[in-house]
C-alpha cells in the first residue's frame, strides 16, 4: 500500500476535460468503433473519454445513430461510435472508409456463436479491402464476467475461429494483421489496450519515446509513462517492457490526483493574493508602517531575518539554466498560457511501501504536469529522489520543453 502522497511546492491541478477544449480547425485522426448490440462500444467510449463510472454504464441508452466525439491529446482524435446494426453502405455515406486510421471491433467474450464471428470477419475484410492501411483491432470485451481459466479459454477459442474464418475467405487473408485484446471496464485492461491502439496512430511516437529514454537514463528512473490526464491512457513510455502492476499503480495514482486535485490550489495562483485591500485595512497598514515599533519595521531592520541572511545559490556552470515556466504549444513565447495567465506546472510524489505491487523497495512515484493534457509519471529510487531532487526537476524541464515542441509541430501540421 502506498503512503500518503507528499506534495511538492506546487499543488495538484484542477483539470478540465480534454474533450471540452475542442479545436475545430484541425484534421482529426478517426477511430471507428463497431460491434453488435450490447457488446459495450458506448461503455468503452464513455468510461475512457467522459470519466463515466463503470457502474453507471447500465443506464446508457442504446446507440441508434453514428455519434462523433472529438478528443484532444497528443493528436486530435475523433471517436465514431456506431450502432450495432449499421450497414457499411450507411457508414460510407457518412465518410469514406479510407479516412479511418483504426477499426476497433468490440465483441462480448461470451458471444462465441458462429453467426456473430462470421459477421465480424466479413466486416473486417470489407473495410480492409477499401483501406489496407487501417489498423485492425478486436476487443474481446466484458472479460470480468468469467473466471481466469474460462476467460483465457474463450479468448483463445475466439482467436482460432477468427483466423479459421479468414483463411476460409481466402488465402491472402490468412496473415491479416488483426490484433486481439482482452478488455474490461472494471480494470485497467481497457486503458492498456486502447493505449496500444493510439500508439500506432502517433507519428511522433519515436521522438516521445526517445525523450522518455533520456529522462530515465539521466534520472535513474526504472519506468516512466507519458499519460493523457483525463482518459488515463499512456501515449508513450520508455523502452523497458510495460509491467501490468506498474501500469496499474501509475493509473490509480493519476486517478487519485484527478479526483482530489480540484480541492487544492496554488498560493501564488489564488485570487485572494491579488485582492485589493479595503480602505480601513489599508489605513491600518499605513499607520502601522509609520510606527517605530511596528512588526514590519522590526523585520526589515532585524539582522537575523531569513530574507536578510539568505545566501545566494551558486549558478550551474555545467549546463545553461532554463526557466521552469515555459510556454504552451500555440502560445506566445514566455510564461503565459493561451488564456493570458501564467502557466503553472504542478507536481506531486509519494513514497511506496515495499509490499506495493509494481514497485520495488525504496521507490518513489512522481507526477509532473507537462502540458494541459499530458503528465509525466515516473518510478524513481527514493534515495536518488531525496538526494538529487533538484536534478530530477531539472531533467523534467528539458523533457517538458521537448514534448511541448513536438505537440506544437503536430498542431501546426494538422491545421486545416
Amino acid at each position: 500500500m502506498a503512503r500518503m502522497p507528499s506534495q511538492s511546492s506546487s499543488s495538484i491541478p484542477a483539470h478540465t476535460n480534454g474533450h471540452a477544449s475542442r479545436r475545430p480547425d484541425v484534421e482529426r485522426t478517426k477511430i471507428l468503433l463497431l460491434g453488435l448490440r450490447r457488446s459495450g462500444k458506448t461503455s468503452i467510449e464513455q468510461v475512457l473519454f467522459h470519466d463515466l463510472q463503470p457502474k453507471q454504464t447500465f443506464y446508457l441508452e442504446r446507440t441508434t445513430r453514428v455519434t462523433k466525439r472529438p478528443y484532444d491529446t497528443v493528436i486530435p482524435l475523433e471517436i465514431w461510435d456506431c450502432p450495432g446494426d449499421i450497414a457499411l453502405e450507411a457508414l460510407k455515406a457518412e465518410a469514406p472508409l479510407s479516412q479511418f486510421a483504426a477499426l476497433i471491433f468490440v465483441i462480448d467474450i461470451q458471444d462465441l456463436y458462429q453467426p456473430t464471428i462470421t459477421k465480424m470477419v466479413e466486416t473486417i475484410v470489407s473495410i480492409y479491402q477499401e483501406n489496407p492501411d487501417i489498423s485492425l483491432e478486436i476487443f474481446v470485451h466484458k472479460s470480468d464476467v468469467l473466471s481466469e481459466e474460462y476467460k483465457i479459454e474463450n479468448f483463445r477459442h475466439l482467436q482460432e475461429r477468427v483466423m479459421d474464418e479468414l483463411s476460409y475467405i481466402g488465402t491472402e487473408y490468412e496473415q491479416l494483421p488483426v490484433n486481439f485484446q482482452l478488455t474490461s471496464i472494471y480494470d485497467h485492461s481497457l486503458h492498456d489496450a486502447f493505449s496500444r491502439v493510439i500508439h500506432k496512430l502517433i507519428d511522433s511516437l519515436s521522438y516521445l519515446e526517445d525523450l522518455l529514454n533520456v529522462f530515465c537514463s539521466n534520472s535513474q528512473s526504472s519506468k516512466a509513462f507519458l499519460f493523457d490526464i483525463n482518459s488515463r491512457l499512456y501515449v508513450a513510455t520508455d523502452a523497458s517492457p510495460v509491467d501490468p502492476p506498474t501500469h496499474n499503480l501509475c493509473n490509480d495514482y493519476l486517478q487519485m490526483l484527478n479526483a482530489f486535485g480540484p480541492l487544492y490550489k496554488s498560493i501564488t495562483a489564488s485570487p485572494a493574493r491579488y485582492r485589493i485591500p479595503s480602505t480601513s485595512v489599508a489605513n491600518s497598514l499605513t499607520s502601522g508602517a509609520s510606527s517605530p515599533n511596528s512588526p514590519s519595521q522590526s523585520l526589515r531592520s532585524h539582522p537575523s531575518s531569513p530574507a536578510a541572511t539568505r545566501p545566494t545559490l551558486p549558478s550551474m556552470n555545467a549546463a545553461p539554466t532554463r526557466s521552469r515556466t515555459t510556454s504552451l504549444p500555440g502560445s506566445p513565447t514566455g510564461s503565459a498560457s493561451p488564456d493570458g495567465k501564467p502557466m503553472f506546472y504542478p507536481s506531486a510524489s509519494t513514497s511506496l511501501a515495499p509490499s506495493t505491487a509494481g514497485a520495488g523497495a525504496g521507490t518513489t512515484l512522481t507526477y509532473h504536469l507537462v502540458t494541459r493534457q499530458l503528465a509525466l509519471l515516473a518510478l524513481i529510487p527514493t534515495a536518488v529522489f531525496e538526494a538529487r531532487r533538484g536534478l530530477v526537476e531539472y531533467n523534467v524541464v528539458f523533457f517538458r520543453e521537448g514534448v511541448q515542441e513536438i505537440c506544437q509541430v503536430e498542431e501546426e501540421a494538422r491545421r486545416v
